[in-house]
């Protein structure tokens, strides 16, 4: 009897290719799925703005008006703006506030875009985009056919409800790993109900409507190889995906020595893995801990001092018109320090700006979601604290600062972590109905910190 034979095994897909099945299979439930929703998710740095802006021009190619549903007014002048860009003769409409400054002064000059306070006036255009929190406020005659939701993880299910009966069917498109939607006030009365308004819109729409066709964007073009499996494994174990880029594509050099101080010493292991940790000696302290305030400050001044240079695999084209790898300048512009808090974010411009330190990008993860940099500073959210609070375990809170770099994350962090994570075992009430969040703070905390000690360099002051 003859043995079975192995099946061959399909060759590997490239990253390109793979993003563009995906691509290609979410443009076609857009337009021709019968369900009334598609839900996209998407991990840091996989285009979700380039597929809004495509999915836009499908629709509109096809004859279909719509509307677009963004969180901030900054992520809308963004889109219309990458509109413009992709087709400048696209007619789309700016639907803002009445308060003066609401909308990027840059759109006044783009010709096929239309901005007003009001809905009337934008109405016959193909395109219209606008914040969740104007949208709520505005009534038409009869509802648009199809709309984009941006960034749907970050917008509460009562933000949902108040724009539903705009349109006919949407596109849900955001990140499952950054931070939950932000509420002012407690909601446990609510908490495991599927009608939850202090839940994102996505987690409630397929409560509601598990059938919904579900796609994923599977490369990362932001994370280089260094970061995309960690990131993946420690926020994304179910949708696990890689980065566009392998290993060598992207290169960090400095054009200075390092003079053997432990900065020095991260930023050379950043520079040549990726990832650096610079480790304060374990104590409890401030929030504002000013030593770790100092060690932030000093690692970016250093960055700059060192005359950085990134080189990805994006080519300039030379004036002989050949493609060129060449590298560029790290600049202030293309670093951010990422924080916890916002006395944190203050306490470090301030340091920096005694260092002669000014056009660095200083705020807390909130402010980062969305934003890339190609080398990212940060304070660890639990450095320095006697425990472990469930705003500083949330698992986005770190994904956010963990997946903002094309080149180099590099922590700076106090000893003694992964013991207080140890010693604080979750307190928050157990409630029916509610899902649970996989991984949860301590499981993405100590796979994050696992990986940093690989690339551990003590501070010593």
């Amino acid at each position: 009897m003859t043995p079975p034979q192995p099946l061959p095994v399909p060759p590997p897909v490239d990253p390109a290719t793979a993003a563009a099945e995906a691509t290609a299979a979410i443009l076609h439930d857009t337009l021709h799925s019968p369900r009334r929703g598609v839900v996209v998710d998407s991990p840091p740095g996989a285009g979700k703005s380039t597929l809004v802006v495509r999915a836009a021009r499908e629709l509109a190619a096809a004859g279909r008006r719509l509307m677009i549903v963004a969180q901030t007014n900054a992520q809308v002048d963004d889109l219309v703006l990458r509109l413009a860009a992709k087709d400048p003769e696209l007619p789309v409409g700016r639907l803002h506030s009445s308060e003066p400054g609401a909308f990027d002064p840059a759109l006044a000059d783009l010709p096929a875009v239309r901005t007003s306070a009001k809905i009337a006036d934008l109405t016959a255009l193909d395109v219209v985009v606008s914040t969740a929190a104007k949208w709520a406020y505005t009534k038409v005659e009869e509802p648009w056919r199809h709309a984009i939701v941006d960034e749907a993880y970050q917008m509460r299910s009562d933000a949902l409800l108040s724009v539903a009966g705009l349109f006919e069917r949407a596109l849900f498109v955001g990140d499952p790993g950054q931070l939950d939607p932000f509420s002012v006030v407690g909601a446990d009365q609510w908490a495991g109900l599927s009608y939850d308004p202090s839940a994102s819109a996505v987690a409630t729409l397929l409560a509601h409507n598990p059938d919904l066709p579900q796609h994923r964007l599977p490369v990362s073009w932001r994370l280089p190889a260094s970061a995309a499996p960690l990131v993946s494994g420690a926020f994304y174990p179910y949708t696990p995906f890689r980065s566009g880029t392998g290993p060598g594509d992207r290169r960090l050099a400095f054009g200075v020595r390092g003079d053997g101080s432990a900065v020095d010493r991260v930023l050379d292991e950043a520079a040549e893995s990726g990832w650096g940790l610079l480790e304060l000696p374990a104590r409890h302290t401030p929030r504002t801990d000013p030593e770790a305030v100092r060690a932030v400050a000093g690692v970016v001044r250093r960055l700059l001092d060192r005359g950085g240079a990134a080189t990805s695999e994006l080519p300039q084209t030379s004036s002989g018109g050949t493609p060129m790898h060449r590298p560029e300048p790290l600049t202030a512009a293309r670093i951010a320090v990422g924080t916890a808090h916002r006395d944190q974010a203050a306490a470090v411009r301030a340091a920096l700006a005694g260092l002669g330190v000014t056009g660095v990008t200083v705020d807390t993860a909130n402010r980062l979601q969305g934003r890339e940099f190609d080398v990212t500073v940060v304070l660890h959210p639990l450095s320095g604290r006697p425990d472990a609070t469930a705003f500083h375990l949330e698992t986005g809170r770190l994904c956010v600062l963990a997946s903002r770099h094309r080149h180099a994350c590099i922590v700076v962090c106090r000893a003694g972590v992964t013991e207080l994570l140890d010693e604080h075992p979750a307190t928050e009430p157990v409630q029916l109905g509610v899902t649970v969040k996989f991984p949860d703070g301590w499981e993405a905390n100590h796979a994050v910190l696992a990986h940093l000690a690989e690339h551990r360099v003590a501070w010593r002051p």
